[in-house]
């Protein structure tokens, strides 16, 4: 890995203006659980196309990140989360940040990769990437930011390490099956899907009684 530099609260000015000037950046967050209004965002991740990450811790407390702000809001820059309604809704949530053009490439695995069920990042990367993470302690305390351990460090880099060329791959499927204007409506979506899961609706599209 080309570089890792692990800040806290927010990106530094540095940072910053390096990811101001990429197209594409992969972002992913780490959190206490799984329900944005309970549960704590505690990191966030980022790598551009040079392989150049910045982890940024985030200490009980924190209810801003102007820096992170600014970048995830650019228009310019295409953001790549997997599962990104999770991400999307955790920054929307502690940190007020509307991130701006997102691709998800979960989302876009399910509309490409329509000959298998198995869509989470452990396998698109070994896939398309021919590389076997580990995903040991995916579910593990992230709450202590400043103690994290260097598993911990390594498995939040990787998980944005590989997803500028996964997008990359997917788009060509995606495109070659004639789907990926259909993915770029979806992630379109994706702002309006995150409201309504923090407002605590279920499926409105689905029939009921």
């Amino acid at each position: 890995m080309a570089s890792v530099r692990v800040l806290d609260r927010d990106l530094d000015p540095e940072s910053l203006e390096l990811y101001l000037q990429s197209e594409v950046l992969a972002i992913d967050t780490e959190a206490m659980g799984l329900l944005p209004r309970r549960d704590r965002l505690c990191l966030v991740q980022i790598c551009d196309s040079a392989d150049q990450t910045c982890l940024v811790r985030l200490p009980p407390g924190t209810t801003s990140a102007p820096n992170l702000k600014l970048l995830l809001e650019a228009e310019y820059i295409v953001k790549i989360f997997h599962y990104a309604r999770f991400d999307l809704a955790m920054l929307r949530t502690h940190l007020g940040i509307e991130t701006r053009n997102v691709f998800c490439s979960k989302i876009a695995s399910k509309l490409a990769r329509t000959y298998t069920d198995r869509h989470g990042l452990k396998e698109l990367v070994r896939e398309l990437e021919q590389v076997e993470l580990d995903k040991t302690v995916q579910s593990s305390d992230w709450g202590n930011v400043h103690e994290l351990a260097p598993e911990q460090l390594s498995y939040a880099a990787n998980d944005v390490r590989y997803l500028i060329s996964i997008r990359t791959k997917l788009i060509a499927m995606l495109e070659r099956e004639g789907r990926y204007q259909l993915a770029l409506d979806c992630f379109k979506h994706l702002s309006t899907l995150v409201t309504l899961d923090l407002l605590g609706y279920g499926d409105v599209f689905a029939h009921s009684a």
